[in-house]
């Protein structure tokens, strides 16, 4: 059996499960859509939060990106986690008491005003949009490898499945199709890992691998310190120092650690739950959950770059291990015999591109354009040779994608295939669960908080549900166009733009929604204008016109600005809360009670 028939049978099998689900569990009202009729139990909601949470941006990008970047890349690791940690103790304990169906609806609710709620709509749809961009790229990134296609192709494909159990079963679809998801996927991330580690440094445990010796060579020596001295010799940087700036480091840290907590796809995972109590217990077995993968992701990313190393540096391009030539055939590594020695040479990350299709114009660096392309022209090597070619003051010769890393690990470790089979249908489950469950989000703040509570409030049940629908089909017919036509070179940095834009626009809203009795609707709708525009400016100027790096403010890159937009919006909100009116008693009195335990009585009034 051939290593594409095993993929066609884990995947297969994977597909028909998570199909399955969503047609048993088909809603068939609004609650059913929104929330899951709110009765799924703390465990299973833990299983589908983290499935939600573990994006295409942490499964196939975060390992990539610590492989390629080192100590750096941590950003993405404490950023996320962290700010796990502050959605379930600030966030939706509370927000819970509310019992509200959407992130809108209690912005429009806790600020009394439809044009509160319409703001939050439109910062939900740029917050979704950006963020399952990145997920259709997973999706094109995988299905390229796997069925030799073009990633555009793979993205289409990708979004036609999304569409179909997304659009079908709404949040009690998405919920238990998603506690598959993350079955697939721990073990998907986890075996490979575990194999690896084993044939690199002799430990069971990858965790353990990284901190124990490096023991593949014959040789004793710690596994880290193996890696360095790798990294040294070919004349970059040591994997365990940091290139990045400390505030720079700072603000990407902050703003996916706050974005994370305003992320709206996330949150109205704790509304499917019964209630308070319930939203805690459920908190807790994500972050079991999410450790599982979490805590593998560095190790993953570190074997990964050994063997990149320890297989391709130097080695002959005719004698170089098949994987290379597989992963050339679908455009996602390229070689460019810029010495013409036949040999390939590579020096690392600061000199290579860090993704695919990268295409960049005028005073822009030159790279290859990666990707599967027809008619491909072949080098006297037998190499594909690209459309563009390259800087040659540059000495790097070898280009791939941080998307391709963890795909390409297990090729690279010479596992067994089904191992390889396994890791291709968690690849594939990964993007897929996030790309529905944000684009739930965005159907129902389309439908629900737009339509039903602004424009057409004489909306059944059953218009609703409609409109629910075809906004998910044309927000996906958005997303697969960005998914071909991304704004950044790989899924990772994508992401990060959204949690900018959450972090900028929902965290301040909810969290002084929450605390602050004074916050009222002027203070709170001139924040969040303030706080997303800002940052989505700068991420557009940055990434789409004619921005440069010597522009940054403070040397602030587009992916840590949105804590910047954030600070925008706090300032901003206080200083308009305190020249206008304070909120109406009965929203105050609403705030003072969601502070309070259930059964313990009302507040008191002094």
């Amino acid at each position: 059996m051939t290593q594409d028939h095993l993929n066609f049978i884990f995947i297969g099998i994977s597909f028909a499960i998570y199909i399955g689900i969503a047609i048993k569990s088909r809603a068939g009202s609004t609650k059913e859509y929104y929330t899951a009729g709110g009765g799924v139990s703390p465990l299973a909601n833990g299983m589908a939060t983290a499935a939600d949470w573990m994006s295409a941006a942490t499964f196939i990008s975060m390992a990539g990106t610590v492989a390629l970047s080192g100590y750096d890349a941590s950003r993405f690791l404490m950023g996320w986690t962290g700010g796990f940690v502050l959605l379930t103790i600030l966030m939706v304990p509370y927000l819970r008491k509310f019992n509200k169906a959407t992130v809108p609806d209690f912005v429009g609710d806790r600020y009394y005003s439809k044009l509160a709620r319409g703001v939050a709509v439109v910062c939900a749809i740029f917050i979704c949009m950006t963020y399952i961009m990145g997920q259709m790229r997973g999706v094109g990134v995988v299905f390229s490898q796997l069925f030799g296609i073009s990633i555009t192709s793979g993205v289409i494909i990708g979004g036609a499945i999304v569409f179909f159990y997304a659009g079908l079963g709404g949040m009690k679809g998405i919920t238990y199709t998603q506690v598959a998801q993350y079955c697939v996927m721990a073990f998907a991330y986890t075996i490979p890992a575990i194999f690896i580690a084993m044939a690199l440094t002799g430990n069971v445990l990858p965790q353990i691998g990284l901190i124990s010796d490096y023991t593949a060579g014959g040789e004793a020596v710690p596994f880290l310190e193996k890696l360095n001295n790798i990294n040294t010799e070919l004349g970059f940087a040591e994997y365990t120092s940091g290139k990045l700036s400390t505030i720079n480091m700072f603000c990407i840290t902050a703003a996916l650690m706050c974005g994370t907590a305003g992320l709206p796809h996330v949150i109205v995972r704790f509304f499917t739950v019964k209630n308070v109590s319930a939203v805690r217990k459920s908190a807790c077995w994500t972050l079991l959950f999410i450790a599982v993968i979490y805590l593998t992701a560095p190790a993953i990313g570190a074997f990964a770059r050994v063997n990149l190393i320890e297989k391709l540096h130097d080695a002959s391009y005719q004698e170089a291990p098949y994987w290379l030539k597989e992963f050339e055939e679908t455009g996602q590594m390229a070689w460019i015999d810029k010495n013409d020695d036949g040999k390939i040479q590579y020096y690392g990350p600061s000199k290579s591109v860090a993704g695919t299709h990268a295409v960049f114009q005028g005073k822009k660096p030159s790279y290859p354009t990666l990707g599967a392309t027809d008619g491909q022209l072949v080098g006297k090597h037998g190499q594909r040779l690209l459309a563009n070619e390259v800087d040659t003051s540059n000495p790097n010769e070898l280009w791939f994608g941080n998307d391709i890393m963890v795909m390409a690990n297990p090729h690279m470790a010479g596992l067994p295939m089904w191992v390889i089979a396994l890791l291709m249908a968690g690849c594939i489950a990964a993007a897929l669960s996030t790309a529905a469950g944000l684009l739930l989000v965005l159907s129902t703040s389309i439908s629900h908080d737009l339509m039903k509570r602004i424009l057409k409030p004489d909306l059944s049940d059953r218009e609703e549900v409609r409109y629910a629908r075809i906004a998910s089909f044309l927000a996906l017919a958005v997303a697969v166009y960005f998914g071909i036509n991304p704004p950044s070179q790989f899924i990772a940095k994508t992401v990060a733009f959204a949690f900018g834009l959450a972090a900028s626009s929902f965290f301040p809203a909810l969290l002084m929604g929450i605390f602050s009795k004074r916050m009222n609707r002027e203070g709170a709708i001139a924040g969040m204008l303030c706080g997303i525009l800002f940052t989505f400016g700068y991420i557009i100027y940055f990434q789409f016109l004619d921005g440069t790096p010597d522009q940054y403010l403070l040397g602030i890159t587009p992916e840590g600005i949105g804590f910047v937009g954030m600070l925008i919006n706090f300032v901003v909100a206080f200083l308009v809360s305190a020249f206008t009116p304070a909120p109406p008693q009965k929203v105050q009195e609403m705030v003072e009670n969601i502070h309070i335990p259930s059964g313990s009585g009302e507040a008191s009034h002094h």
